[in-house]
């Protein structure tokens, strides 16, 4: 009914985590249910996810039975949930070398918290006291939204709120078939490429054939991969995410939140439909390794999407951005502190240019909303100098509207780490619209200590020690038009 503003791969696919909490439990007042599992609700491991109902009146209160208004669900994603490597992002090849799986389990049973499930999660994470910290601030995002639910129930009434929720659904609903009526009728197919799983195969396709009717959409990624030894498979809520985004970014203005999620149903006369064979690197099967699926795969999704519709509406659809998160996860041990350190951070790229505007340099594109972590706090929190942070000039795509640049991330490490690179973009290019230059292609490169230079692939583990250097460039995005001369 109402999402936070922030990082659209996460709400798009929360839904599901609602839908597997309650599989699994039959919820009551103060109950809060924990999840990571990709394959019952999750996306990938290091996104926890909490689930709590919210009831209006308590047996205390009243004499009458507590009644439902609805749920309260919050993911974040953590640093650190175990795996192979530090910052749980690996080049893995099975779901239990990413890290602890949680199944829909209760954290919080009738108000009293289950200490035991904390303890179980903080003892298979590096950083233990980061992780019981992170897991009190969502039980206290659950406590506020809670609250501010009850607050509207009790000013105007619980049946007043179930009416009111029940016309935004509505309303979400004619917003989505407007936007369907407002596309040309026609099959609209493309084809984007993933370069590699990190595990030897590669390039992988995605496909998507868009069939649009009236007030209706059909999805169909038909012809994509197969799923993939490596952990670029992406869970059908991660697709779900992608495709939803796109058409909100489409949409009016207005476009409430709960459009989409309720316009996709199983129903013959649903405005919208999504085929994606299972088995694909779309729709994995258990325990195909998923870490990259829904920071690599769901970028390149919106790239296909977008892809496909700029054959519909090319005046209103962007050139590619770059295309990647751009991952890097570092950590070790800190003699000086006496203390394990892991770090996740996702890097900005180009934007891709729009119909009417340059493409913007250096920010975090589509499915990514985080923001940019300050030289300052990073050098403080841990044993390395940034040597380079700066805009990548010359990345984005040449066009009458040029695609914005990438960015330079350039960090020596004082101490011996273990680095993962789960990034994208550096053999397939963000394409261009219209006549106009994809973008750069990004690179990774290590700077020895003793000055020796390496180009990295674009997924990677690896050992360096104090002095080393790693050096990451970030795609730019493709420009949009002629080129003028």
């Amino acid at each position: 009914m109402a999402q936070a503003a922030h990082i659209p791969v996460h709400l798009g696919a929360m839904p599901r985590s609602v839908e597997a909490a309650l599989n699994h439990h039959t919820l009551r007042p103060g109950d809060v249910v924990v999840l990571n599992d990709p394959y019952h609700g999750g996306s990938h491991l290091p996104d926890i996810t909490m689930v709590a109902p919210v009831f209006l009146g308590s047996p205390q209160e009243s004499s009458r039975p507590p009644s439902l208004l609805g749920y309260v669900a919050s993911r974040a994603h953590h640093a650190d949930v175990g795996g192979m490597t530090p910052g749980s992002m690996p080049m893995s090849q099975e779901i239990y070398q990413e890290g602890f799986i949680i199944p829909p389990v209760l954290l919080q049973a009738q108000g009293h918290l289950n200490e035991a499930v904390i303890e179980l999660i903080c003892a298979n994470s590096r950083t233990p006291d980061e992780r019981r910290g992170d897991i009190a601030a969502q039980l206290a995002c659950h406590h506020l939204g809670a609250a501010r639910l009850q607050e509207l129930a009790s000013r105007h009434g619980g049946n007043w709120v179930h009416r009111h929720m029940d016309e935004l659904i509505a309303y979400g609903e004619r917003h989505v078939r407007a936007l369907m009526s407002s596309l040309p009728d026609g099959r609209y197919c493309f084809t984007d490429y993933l370069d590699d799983d990190g595990c030897g195969s590669g390039p992988l396709p995605i496909c998507v054939a868009i069939a649009i009717a009236g007030d209706r959409m059909v999805c169909d990624f038909t012809g994509s991969a197969s799923q993939s030894r490596g952990p670029v498979n992406a869970p059908l809520a991660v697709v779900e995410s992608a495709l939803f985004y796109c058409l909100r970014a489409l949409g009016s203005a207005d476009m409430p939140e709960a459009a989409l999620g309720a316009c996709y149903t199983d129903s013959a006369t649903s405005p919208l439909t999504l085929i994606v064979p299972a088995g694909s690197v779309l729709n994995p099967q258990p325990p195909a390794a998923v870490a990259g699926g829904n920071v690599e795969t769901v970028q390149r999704l919106v790239d296909v999407l977008f892809g496909a519709l700029a054959l519909a509406v090319p005046e209103r659809i962007p050139a590619a951005s770059a295309g990647t998160m751009n991952n890097w996860t570092f950590g070790g041990y800190d003699a000086e502190r006496q203390r394990s350190f892991a770090y996740y951070e996702t890097l900005g790229g180009g934007m891709g240019a729009r119909p009417e505007a340059h493409g913007i340099s250096a920010t975090q594109v589509h499915m990514t909303n985080t923001r940019n972590t300050p030289v300052e706090a990073l050098e403080h929190q841990f044993p390395l100098i940034v040597q380079r942070y700066a805009i990548r000039h010359g990345s984005g795509g040449a066009g009458h509207w040029h695609g914005g640049d990438g960015l330079v991330r350039e960090v020596t490490f004082q101490q011996a780490v273990t680095v993962s690179l789960l990034t994208e973009r550096r053999t397939y290019a963000p394409y261009g619209l219209h006549g106009a230059a994809a973008g750069a292609t990004g690179q990774n490169t290590l700077i020895c200590a003793d000055g020796t230079r390496q180009t990295l692939p674009g997924k990677a583990t690896l050992q360096l020690a104090a002095g080393d250097t790693l050096c990451i460039e970030t795609p730019g995005g493709g420009g949009w038009g002629q080129p003028e001369q």
